[in-house]
């Protein structure tokens, strides 16, 4: 009798310690609580002083930290006259895309004077992450970084920097981006150039009245860095380099990366890379320098670079900076040196088999004007107006519901895209394939390919059209990203495993091809017994008479709006099964 007491009660024993161990996991995730307001700010740039839609008042916004695992909090508040959401680019948003961010799509604007509140954890993800607007053009003030580190006592791949610095790529207009939106949409035209490129939202002394608008980055001698680089920018890949220093890119879209040195790189606006520089320079002042790469023929952009400055301690404080030197505008080798260079850390499991093969076609094209208003002449090509599709679907926000995604073979050089809704819905778990095919139905050009909800890898490119015979795929340690260059007039197949239910947008990250319609969406079907604990949410959401609650029936919901009239409250389709 007594040996069986002692022998339950060491059994009870074990499993508190258990359940202690598990509890002890839990606690060891952290709830990080931020306040976001969004407002106006009155800056001065270039000799100008306008106002600027920021968060809290800062530009760039403010450092969201956490660690892998932890809960991040962010509680909304729209003070101005214009609709907002928030996307937290690279944030996988595992069961909880409704708190992904595209407005229309997973989320209704917060309208002015509302308030929400984005709830999500970080579950297994860490590394360098970005969060931006993800309603009309105020991208391109509002942005800020989004930095996870690892877990307590787990070390980088690499030996610990001495320290690290954040640094945010992106592009500045004069003229009010909502206004700028606007007439791009009305006229069909092409978006107008920035007026100029910002580090840390700074132009650099080669923009008017900007000699003291530089960013400073001061760094010890013969001291290892760790660089967050991040292009926030809106419509322009950037390249990116420091004079006189070597760069060793040791990450990118927060995945480690096998290290890799050059002197140049290419980013594509929403892609994040984490470089080491080392300080092993004579003691001064050197350049650091963002330029634009022109991957598209005939295309205004802005010529001008920014600059900022890395300045060694000790240095003289009025030392000339050694010029940094950046490839020529279309340098292509220069960007696929790099993109050549990028490999997963270790070997991956990419998936060797494929469920669903897809093959999309991206490209500009031109459609007929149908300007409601016969004094404003479309500014498009041909008197038509732009339009950026894919397989020659132009997107069209919500309108009744989403269809299937349908592919066809397209022959000859049609410039002409229809408009529509296409979804492709995935069975959980499905291994995915997809080319993207670059076309040059008006021009051909680099195209910034995201993903919500899941990074994929790229298992190839390569210019031309994509050949099945000839094409050479690495399945051993190809990167894993969650925004591609498809290269100019080249294409590019990328795998993934569909893991992650929901609702989840596929679009260009440039703005002139997300207003002109650049998008997929596809929905991932639930795995058995997954998405209880979530469809309350899409259940309980509160809509206006515009919108339409379709084929409810046996726990799937597929929930269908109009763009008629906003809505009140975030919306999610999804498909529970």
């Amino acid at each position: 009798m007594a040996s069986s007491s002692v022998s339950s009660l060491l059994r009870l024993s074990f499993c508190l310690f258990i359940l202690q161990v598990m509890n002890i996991g839990r606690c060891s995730a952290a709830t990080r609580i931020y306040q976001f307001k969004v407002q106006t700010k009155r800056l001065t740039r270039l000799c100008q002083t306008k106002e600027i839609v920021t968060i809290n008042g800062k530009f760039p916004g403010l450092a969201i930290t956490a660690q892998e695992d932890d809960n991040i909090v962010v509680n909304v508040i729209n003070m101005t006259p214009y609709n907002a959401t928030i996307h937290w680019h690279g944030i996988k948003q595992k069961l909880s895309c409704w708190y992904d961010g595209p407005s229309y799509i997973t989320q209704c604007p917060i309208q002015s004077g509302q308030r929400f509140t984005y709830n999500f954890t970080v579950a297994q993800q860490k590394g360098t992450f970005f969060w931006h607007a993800h309603f009309s053009w105020l991208r391109a003030t509002v942005y800020g970084p989004l930095i996870v580190y690892p877990k307590a006592n787990v070390p980088y791949p690499f030996k610990k920097p001495f320290k690290e610095h954040t640094i945010l790529l992106g592009e500045y207009w004069l003229k009010n981006v909502v206004e700028l939106e606007k007439h791009v949409l009305e006229s069909g035209g092409p978006p107008p150039p920035a007026d100029a490129f910002t580090i840390n939202g700074q132009p650099g002394p080669n923009y008017n009245c900007s000699s003291k608008d530089v960013y400073e980055l001061e760094i010890v001698p013969r001291k290892t860095y760790l660089l967050r680089l991040i292009n926030a920018g809106i419509n322009m890949e950037s390249f990116f380099t420091i004079a006189n220093h070597r760069l060793t890119i040791v990450e990118v879209d927060s995945e480690y990366t096998k290290p890799f040195t050059t002197e140049r790189l290419m980013l594509v606006p929403g892609q994040t890379m984490n470089l080491l520089l080392t300080a092993d320079q004579p003691i001064g002042r050197y350049s650091i320098a963002m330029g634009p790469y022109e991957s598209a023929k005939n295309v205004k952009f802005q010529h001008t670079s920014a600059i900022a400055s890395l300045r060694y301690f000790g240095a003289f404080p009025n030392s000339v900076a050694s010029p940094a030197k950046l490839p020529v505008f279309n340098d292509n080798i220069a960007v696929k040196t790099v993109m050549d260079g990028l490999r997963s850390l270790n070997t991956v499991d990419v998936p060797k088999d494929v469920d669903a093969h897809l093959f999309i076609t991206i490209g500009i094209n031109v459609n007929k004007c149908n300007s409601e208003d016969p004094n404003n002449k479309c500014q498009g090509p041909r008197k038509g107006r732009l339009a950026a599709s894919m397989n020659n679907i132009s997107f069209t926000n919500l309108k009744s519901r989403f269809w299937k995604l349908i592919t066809r073979n397209w022959k000859g050089n049609d410039t002409q895209a229809a408009n529509g809704t296409r979804a492709m819905v995935f069975e959980y778990g499905s291994r995915i394939q997809i080319i993207f095919q670059n076309t040059g139905t008006l021009t051909t050009e680099n195209h910034p390919i995201h993903l919500h909800g899941h990074s994929f890898y790229v298992i190839g490119y390569g210019t031309g059209n994509y050949d099945q015979q000839t094409a050479r795929f690495n399945l051993e340690d190809p990167p894993y990203l969650n925004t591609i260059g498809v290269p100019v007039g080249g294409w590019a197949a990328i795998r993934f495993v569909a893991d992650n239910p929901g609702l989840w947008l596929l679009h260009c990250h440039r703005h002139p091809s997300n207003m002109g319609n650049e998008h997929n969406v596809y929905s991932e079907k639930w795995q058995d017994g997954a998405g209880d604990s979530t469809s309350s949410s899409c259940r309980s959401t509160k809509v206006l008479a515009s919108s339409k609650l379709a084929n409810y029936d046996r726990g799937r919901i597929v929930l269908a709006t109009t763009t008629e009239r906003e809505l009140e409250a975030p919306i999610c389709l999804l498909l529970f099964i």
